[in-house]
């Protein structure tokens, strides 16, 4: 065999065993548990019955219905598109069923961060209803008292307005910018918001200052 003839016979080789490779992830995407697809929409993480570790029984049964779309972004400054509720309450341990009804014509998600990842894959329950569309699925919460983050993970829907919190519980706190709860991209302890910006203002003087004085003790 030629040299040439060789490097066509492994060029092959390495792209069916990739095809292979790739086959296999795919098989697995489509068939993960709590899992459903078609062109409506899909949902991640549906799960009606497995108790977390640290749950003995259902503690509460909740059903929300959200509502997406741009009509909803009206009330909110620098906002296109928003959720018809912005923050929900639920008991921990409890069993929640989202209705998720899209308005518009472009695709939404409503995603929820913060679940246990031995229960649902990347901690994530995850919705996504074509325009006109509407989705259902069920997710149950930990014990604990925490404030999860819920928004939509379409490249620029969260920045534009579709951010929400769903609080478990006493919560662990509002989140930052939650547009009709708290202030845009300011959080608690941080740096952001406006007494933020002055001491980072201050620092940056302050270093300049620093460096200057440096500058002309070493000139001398």
């Amino acid at each position: 065999m030629s040299r040439c003839e060789l490097g066509v016979f492994l060029f092959f080789s390495l792209l069916v065993g990739a095809s292979s490779v790739y086959g296999v992830d795919e098989h697995r995407h489509h068939h993960m548990p709590g899992m459903s697809m078609d062109v409506s929409g899909m949902v991640m993480g549906n799960n009606k019955d497995k108790l977390p570790d640290d749950c003995n029984e259902i503690t509460g049964e909740y059903e929300i219905n959200v509502v997406a779309g741009t009509r909803y972004a009206k009330p909110y400054a620098s906002t296109m598109f928003g959720f018809n509720e912005h923050e929900w309450r639920v008991k921990p341990c409890s069993r929640i069923t989202v209705n998720f009804k899209n308005e518009d014509d472009v695709r939404h998600q409503w995603m929820l961060h913060g679940l246990p990842k031995y229960l649902y894959d990347r901690g994530m329950f995850h919705m996504e209803a074509s325009g006109g569309h509407t989705q259902t699925g069920v997710f149950i919460v930990p014990s604990d008292d925490k404030t999860y983050l819920v928004h939509c993970d379409i490249a620029q829907h969260m920045e534009k307005g579709m951010k929400a919190q769903l609080i478990a519980g006493s919560g662990s706190g509002d989140l930052w910018s939650i547009p009709g709860i708290s202030a845009d991209f300011e959080r608690v302890g941080g740096i952001h918001g406006k007494k933020g910006s002055l001491i980072g203002l201050f620092a940056v003087f302050a270093f300049i200052v620093a460096f200057i004085i440096v500058f002309r003790l070493f000139s001398l």
